[in-house]
């Protein structure tokens, strides 16, 4: 793996964001009943949907990280450019310097060409930059942003996540990994490059989202089988 280089760089603090439950109750006891035969159905047999009840509803958060980065380098790559003079010329002055021409050859010239040149050496100046907008799910793996939906956020997540701290799945990849990540993906020095002018690494947000996910048991009375279905508790979708 190709070392990353040590840049300037400018990182935005880390935020805490619960998202508030848009789902209301009754949506829900919805969605249980539509699951019941799907969850409990058998090749050959269907339970009655008096058999199957609900046994519990539980709240849960899912964490996702996001990262929303960008880098910018400017620098200066070497150039050679030549100026053709006429043949008499012997000097050429430029901004006060001065350069004696040469005689050289014109590539594939049959009877061979020369031409009288000044050869200067200069630098160009350019630029490179690129952006990313990762988001990761609790195991680090990049997810679509299609995948966490937008709502509003609850005042006090500290508290809140206190207080789910059960029910709360944990971030298994560090901060440090997530800002690699981004780096890995946009730091990328140009071959071409003689010297830098400007160069940083900037990440805008950088926050933890804890999205409500709730979690519905049910059971068969009978056969005393039981099944769990997740809802999103943004979307109302049902989570496979």
């Amino acid at each position: 793996m190709t070392a990353i280089p040590q840049v300037p760089e400018n990182i935005a603090r880390m935020k805490i964001i619960v998202y508030k439950s848009k789902v209301d109750p009754a949506v829900l006891k919805q969605k249980a009943e539509e699951m019941k035969n799907e969850l409990f159905v058998k090749r050959f047999s269907k339970p009655r949907p008096e058999d199957i009840h609900v046994v519990s509803v539980d709240k849960h958060y899912e964490p996702y990280v996001f990262v929303d980065a960008k880098y910018r380098i400017e620098y200066y790559t070497k150039q050679l450019y030549t100026i053709e003079v006429a043949d008499k010329i012997k000097k050429v002055k430029i901004l006060g310097e001065s350069f004696a021409p040469q005689m050289v050859t014109v590539p594939n010239s049959e009877p061979e060409q020369f031409r009288n040149v000044v050869s200067l050496e200069a630098q160009e100046w350019s630029f490179y930059e690129d952006k990313a907008y990762i988001i990761l799910d609790k195991s680090g793996n990049e997810v679509s942003p299609d995948k966490v939906p937008i709502a509003p956020s609850e005042d006090n997540p500290k508290k809140l996540l206190k207080q789910f701290s059960k029910n709360t799945e944990k971030v298994t990849v560090s901060n440090q990994e997530v800002i690699l990540m981004a780096k890995t993906k946009l730091i990328k020095r140009p071959s071409q490059m003689d010297t830098v002018e400007n160069e940083i690494f900037q990440v805008t947000e950088h926050a933890t989202i804890y999205n409500p996910i709730y979690i519905i048991t049910l059971r068969n009375i009978k056969t005393k089988e039981e099944k769990t279905v997740s809802i999103d508790g943004v979307t109302a979708e049902v989570i496979t």
